[in-house]
């Protein structure tokens, strides 16, 4: 950093824009440099020459090259939409910041550049959330590769003056019984009814998301229910979680009316599919009725007075209702194939209309 002797001198005190981003630029680095020193310290290996190498690691390593050979070896293991995220997240990344960024420059300062830079995009704290995940996750590799050290390591751990990536908290649309009763029944024209079934198996089987619902073979069912993996997490976990769906006479009409006549064990029960896609072209067809599916679905949301309804409506509304009439979460948390219940509970529709003028009535009035 340049700075004048004059500004320098000031720098302590000042109140100027850029002369504040400088300062905290320096403290940043020195509580990096004073972060290794402990380390070093506590493990009675600090030298001069040790610590040179510490702060020099990470330096010549760069960041773009490292998300670059993640999405390849996403796309040749066929992890498409995995590759897409990453993707995004460079191409966002590379906007803000391209010319030669290391790994040494991710520090909690540059984060919150950067989350300022996406707010002033117009960004979400959704997607800012997403494209931070995917740096973590680039940076958590090169943790354990030893190209950065724990010290370096920008993210918050349990260590105060470190960036937390921000939870975004979009709106979950779940709907009431009476409501769902309401969007089952709404009148439509015969050639729209295919994707509203999409939908509503969706709601019945465990909120089944319409990547999995397309890949689901008949092979799938056994002993009246529909048994699947979900392709969002099977690669993620050490244990493979199943998933069972108890088949209901809903599911079966739908099946019957908008599923493969050839009912081999190897076709898929939905004919959108087909054997010897590549990953991509799978990714594309799923994306494709999806899109068609939201399309419809926000059409009858909105005739309704219900707002845009989506597919993630149907998950949000399947924990929703079983949460409101009593169920366990640890059960609802089973059903949809969740590694824990605090993620389940992120799925539940906040507190609607009516409960909270029920609320209201509780409390004492005034005259």
């Amino acid at each position: 950093m340049n700075l004048t002797v004059e500004d320098w001198e000031s720098l302590p005190t000042t109140r100027k824009k850029e002369l504040l981003k400088t300062r905290s630029a320096i403290q940043t680095g020195f509580k990096k440099i004073t972060e290794i020193i402990v380390v070093l310290v506590n493990n009675n290996g600090f030298t001069f020459e040790v610590l040179n190498k510490m702060l020099s690691r990470g330096t010549e390593d760069s960041i773009i090259d490292a998300f670059d050979y993640k999405i390849e070896k996403l796309k040749k293991e066929k992890h498409i939409g995995s590759s897409v995220w990453y993707s995004c997240a460079l191409n966002s990344i590379k906007k803000f910041e391209d010319k030669g960024l290391k790994f040494a420059d991710i520090t909690p300062y540059w984060l919150k550049k950067y989350e300022t830079h996406l707010l002033e995009e117009g960004k979400t704290y959704t997607t800012i959330s997403m494209y931070m995940r995917a740096l973590r996750a680039i940076i958590n590799d090169a943790k354990t590769d030893g190209i950065i050290s724990q010290a370096q390591y920008p993210f918050v751990l349990n260590s105060n003056g470190k960036y937390q990536i921000p939870e975004g908290t979009g709106r979950k649309l779940a709907l009431t019984s009476s409501q769902l009763v309401a969007v089952f029944n709404y009148p439509i024209i015969p050639q729209e009814e295919i994707w509203r079934d999409l939908w509503v198996f969706s709601f019945y089987c465990n909120g089944i998301n319409i990547n999995d619902l397309l890949r689901l073979k008949f092979k799938n069912i056994i002993d009246g229910e529909i048994v699947w993996f979900r392709q969002k997490t099977i690669n993620q976990d050490k244990k493979k979680k199943e998933i069972r769906a108890l088949i209901t006479n809903e599911m079966k009409v739908i099946i019957n009316r908008g599923g493969n006549h050839d009912k081999q064990t190897d076709n898929y029960i939905f004919p959108y599919l087909t054997s010897g896609l590549s990953a991509m072209d799978q990714r594309k067809i799923i994306q494709n009725v999806t899109h068609t599916i939201n399309k419809k679905m926000k059409k009858i949301g909105r005739a309704l007075g219900y707002g845009d309804i989506t597919t993630y409506s149907a998950r949000h509304s399947f924990a929703t209702v079983l949460k409101r009439g009593g169920a366990n979460i640890a059960s609802i948390s089973e059903s949809m194939g969740h590694a824990n219940s605090k993620t389940t509970e992120s799925y539940f529709d906040s507190f609607g209309k009516e409960e909270r003028i029920k609320n209201a009535e509780l409390l004492p009035k005034r005259t």
